[in-house]
């Protein structure tokens, strides 16, 4: 029976192409030593497929790598929480390929004015998060639109987060989880002040957001898309890009849809 599933997987690892990567770790190393052994390797320019031997950190890292390739994403855990990861298992792997549910996510495009007059850009998967810099907190003005809807924010920051992103940064700032397929974002306070009772807003994808900060100078201000940080900025829009899109692979049953589910029900 094991000759007969080795020759199997032999055949169907000739048909399709896979990329490993992993994050470095003994453990994800030594197992993609043996999937490679098993099912060969591409790499990733060529790859059918991308599977991440790893944590939410590395899945994040290569679903930024692939981004505008098309190509989908298979995790499979050797991190901490794993939310966006399938369990290890380095039997009939290209069969699990074939037979993953597909979930399409696009990130946010952030577009930042820093204190020098520069233009910066970067894509966030999860979030795009503005945070004080120093001791004093940060004042915000939030548009949505082109239209004023707070004029003013104290606090240790806000985040803008998609609906895959809903349930990691945003959700530990008691922002709201979003469905993955809702048409939303979830604009949330970091450690509002005033006003003190502002717990955010749910936009449609659609809006553009813009942050403008209030007294830079004295109250600096830096922006970060997922793992990408700028600066001392002094003006901060964010929106939805549906030019770059990426694919998630998850096993039947476990799909990210249900996982988010999931998540507003425990305890």
């Amino acid at each position: 029976m094991l000759g007969n599933r080795l020759f199997r997987e032999s055949i169907l690892s000739s048909q399709i192409r896979i990329c490993f990567v992993t994050n470095n770790t003994d453990a994800a190393d030594k197992a993609a030593a043996e999937l490679r052994s098993r099912y060969g390797e591409s790499n990733i320019d060529e790859a059918d497929f991308v599977v991440a031997l790893g944590g939410d950190g590395l899945m994040l890292q290569t679903l930024h790598r692939v981004m505008g390739t098309d190509k989908p994403v298979y995790g499979m855990n050797f991190g901490t929480v794993g939310f966006m990861m399938n369990e290890f298992d380095e039997d009939d792997l290209v069969q699990r390929l074939l037979a993953a549910q597909r979930t399409r996510i696009y990130p946010l495009s952030m577009t930042v004015l820093d204190g020098e007059g520069k233009t910066r850009s970067a894509l966030a998967i999860n979030e795009v998060s503005l945070f004080r810099a120093s001791y004093q907190a940060a004042k915000l003005q939030i548009l949505v639109d082109g239209e004023v809807r707070l004029e003013e924010l104290i606090c240790d920051g806000a985040l803008l987060a998609t609906p895959a992103g809903s349930t990691a940064y945003n959700l530990s700032a008691h922002g709201p989880i979003l469905p993955i397929e809702a048409h939303l974002l979830a604009l949330t306070p970091i450690s509002p002040f005033r006003p003190r009772r502002w717990r955010g807003a749910i936009l449609t994808n659609r809006a553009e957001v813009k942050f403008i900060t209030r007294e830079p100078a004295k109250r600096p201000v830096s922006a970060v898309a997922d793992n990408v940080e700028f600066q001392n900025v002094r003006e901060v829009t964010v929106r939805e890009d549906r030019s770059s899109g990426v694919t998630l692979l998850f096993d039947p049953g476990t799909s990210l849809e249900e996982r988010v589910l999931s998540e507003q029900f425990r305890f």
